[in-house]
């Protein structure tokens, strides 16, 4: 089921998400509908919080368009290792139609849960990276906005605010 996308400035994507006790077939659902949103958005991540779930999952697929569906879900992920630095042009679905340089490790490392409710561990670079950690600041209650100078702040904030009042 497609679900909702919040757009900032909704308060409930400041807030921070809770630990998953049990990946239930309820978890294993929510994943479902995480992924049927992002694909129908569409995007290539998206956090529990982003469709108003305060839970810590997220679930990101990086695959272009020519390559098959590579999803991956991660259920109270935990970044154990950045490494490295890069830059790259973010765009996030609670902020339609912007993206910005955001500065991110280039590799990490994480530990989740995966659907099974089995733990992992995957070490990634390149856009897998940048998701892993953009998804992972929703988790916190952190968004793009917060990674940017305070005159793009501003000029997001303006633009998010004039889509709000139009009623997109």
């Amino acid at each position: 089921m497609v679900r909702e996308i919040l757009e900032y400035p909704d308060p409930r994507l400041r807030e921070v998400a809770k630990p998953v006790d049990e990946v239930t077939d309820e978890i294993r659902v929510l994943a479902e509908d995480m992924a049927e949103t992002m694909y129908d958005a569409p995007g290539c991540g998206l956090a529990a919080p982003q469709i108003g779930v305060g839970k810590r999952i997220f679930v990101i697929d990086t695959a272009t368009d020519d390559e098959p569906s590579d999803l991956r879900v991660f259920i109270n992920p935990e970044l154990l290792e950045l490494e490295g630095e890069q830059t790259w042009s973010e765009g996030c679905l609670s902020f339609p139609e912007l993206s910005e340089d955001i500065d991110r490790a280039e590799k990490v490392k994480v530990r989740a849960l995966g659907v099974d409710g089995k733990p992992f561990v995957l070490e990634a670079d390149g856009l897998l990276a940048v998701a892993i950690q953009h998804e992972n600041d929703h988790l916190e209650g952190v968004l793009m906005i917060d990674k940017v100078s305070v005159l793009k702040r501003k000029l997001m904030q303006r633009k998010m605010e004039k889509r709000a009042r139009a009623g997109a």
